[in-house]
């Protein structure tokens, strides 16, 4: 593991790395059965794939509005009837998902350091999540690329971090578990870990994580306590 200045600051992206965005199979396998493992990976997939197509074209939508889209293409994609009422209910799902079993046993052991949560999530979006979960007061900060008009890995967005925390980009440790999102960071120059719970292979992207961990408990260790 590379070494650097201690962290202060740990900033954890939030779908994916602190909240299972697959949560909302069960909702998805109860509305269509049979079905709802695969609607919730095609609609997982098309969420960002129109997060990286709206930021090159410049045309910002919020996440709410992108994420609701992205559910209409993944059930015409399975031909699945999804009519407005079904389709609110697998969206308000979103704001209520799961927490990864860990989550606050981790953030409970880093309570020592800035905490703050950096996201795609539109701020009603992060805030429901983060309130449903009973975890409001575990962070300082809670960020979206709301305030910039653009989605990750755009440097803007982490640009957020350090000026939101007043912590140098070196002394912020970025948490996440989608691999595009740790290159975008550390292009950026925050430092980086890489929570690899299904021990994936590192995309070819010329960017490295300062550490790969399997949960976010491991991240105690790294980080240490303060001086």
């Amino acid at each position: 593991m590379k070494r650097g200045p201690r962290i202060k600051a740990l900033v954890f992206d939030a779908y994916g790395t602190l909240f299972d965005v697959h949560s909302v199979i069960a909702l998805c396998e109860e509305l269509f059965p049979g079905r709802g493992a695969q609607l919730s990976q095609n609609w997982r997939a098309k969420q960002l794939e129109y997060t990286w197509l709206k930021s090159l074209m410049e045309r910002y939508q919020d996440f709410e509005k992108v994420t609701e889209a992205a559910l209409k293409f993944a059930c015409k994609s399975l031909k699945l009837d999804c009519p407005p009422q079904m389709r609110q209910r697998l969206m308000q799902a979103y704001l209520v998902l799961k927490p990864y079993p860990e989550v606050k046993e981790a953030l409970d052991s880093l309570s020592h350091c800035k905490l703050a949560i950096l996201s795609n999530g539109s701020p009603r979006m992060l805030k429901a999540m983060v309130k449903n979960n009973g975890l409001g007061k575990a962070f300082d900060a809670i960020i979206s690329v709301d305030e910039v008009k653009i989605f990750k890995p755009s440097p803007r967005v982490y640009a957020l971090a350090s000026k939101k925390l007043k912590v140098k980009k070196n002394e912020i440790g970025f948490v996440s578990s989608n691999f595009w999102d740790i290159c975008g960071a550390n292009s950026f120059g925050l430092r980086t870990f890489w929570i690899n719970r299904g021990g994936n292979p590192a995309d070819e992207l010329g960017h490295s994580p300062e550490a790969t961990l399997t949960k976010l408990t491991d991240l105690e260790q790294i980080v240490g306590m303060p001086d």
